[in-house]
């Protein structure tokens, strides 16, 4: 393991430790709400996102700080180490002549074209070494404890709905996204007490009135917006079907456990694509396919 791995381990180790005394904290806070007062259930829930919101902002802040410092102290001839290790096919680099300006059009854009794939090399080899790398390995470890391998979910807003529909074909069950989006919102509209009070703006420091709160549900049931644990809440009920959801730090989510079901099984990324969070599905380990997707 070298240095940049080593203390990668370290901040992330960190990171959970900080994460574990945070839920310790958020629990003193809840427990210290007297049953039925709302105001105070309200000054728990904003205190609750405004600690949940500055840890994620400083641990963010500690990764991106990491990485710079990582990436200005390697050498130059180690990057194209890197990069010559990556790359296969290369084109040698050719003797400039004169030449008309359609040829010299012709070369700019060859040039172009190196340049962009240069860039693609030096971002891959940044993923080497980057968190979402080190996600998925520990992903993948987690999976193969369980017989398990990942199901690729495509990521265009509807990636939860589409993984849970996945998990019910498995079951001979036929669902869409489109339908899975309006019964968790109609099921959240009937339910507002179950899910309005931990839903805070963008701005983290306040709740939802009740007709902000009508539109989010609007926008779950007719629009590709993000899905997350509220919804996946709203689903399990719908479907009276418990919910696991597997990620590379903390425990594995489990919501809707009364029900007397074999769980709907998800993976949750937090660092998969360039807007960060997203979901897959699984799917049984077969050997020769067992990094299906990866």
């Amino acid at each position: 393991m070298d240095d940049h791995q080593k203390t990668l381990e370290e901040l992330l180790c960190k990171h959970r430790k900080e994460k574990k005394e945070l839920q310790a904290e958020i629990q003193k806070i809840k427990h210290g709400v007297p049953k039925g007062d709302k105001k105070r259930k309200k000054e728990a829930t904003e205190q609750v996102a405004k600690l949940e919101k500055e840890l994620g902002e400083k641990h963010n802040k500690e990764l991106a700080e990491l990485n710079e410092s990582t990436s200005q102290e390697k050498p130059n001839n180690e990057l194209e180490t890197k990069m010559e290790n990556l790359s296969t096919n290369d084109a040698e680099t050719t003797e400039v002549k004169k030449s008309s300006k359609a040829q010299r059009r012709r070369e700019k854009k060859v040039a172009q074209e190196r340049e962009r794939q240069h860039r693609i090399k030096e971002q891959e080899i940044k993923n080497l070494d980057g968190v979402r790398h080190i996600e998925t390995e520990k992903l993948k470890s987690i999976l193969k404890k369980l017989g398990l391998t990942f199901h690729q979910i495509a990521s265009d807003g509807n990636c939860l709905y589409n993984a849970v529909c996945h998990q019910l074909s498995q079951r001979n069950i036929k669902a869409t996204n489109e339908s899975l989006r309006s019964e968790a919102a109609n099921y959240m509209l009937a339910h507002p007490d179950d899910f309005m009070p931990f839903l805070t703006k963008p701005d983290g420091d306040s709740l939802y009135t009740e007709d902000e709160y009508k539109k989010y549900c609007q926008d779950v049931a007719s629009t590709t917006t993000w899905g997350g644990q509220m919804e996946i809440t709203a689903l399990s009920h719908v479907l009276k079907l418990p919910v696991k959801v597997i990620q590379a730090e903390g425990a594995i989510l489990q919501v809707g456990e009364d029900y007397n079901q074999s769980p709907i099984v998800l993976i949750y990324h937090r660092h998969e694509y360039g807007l960060g969070e997203h979901y897959n599905s699984v799917k049984e380990a077969v050997a020769e396919n067992e990094e299906d997707g990866f």
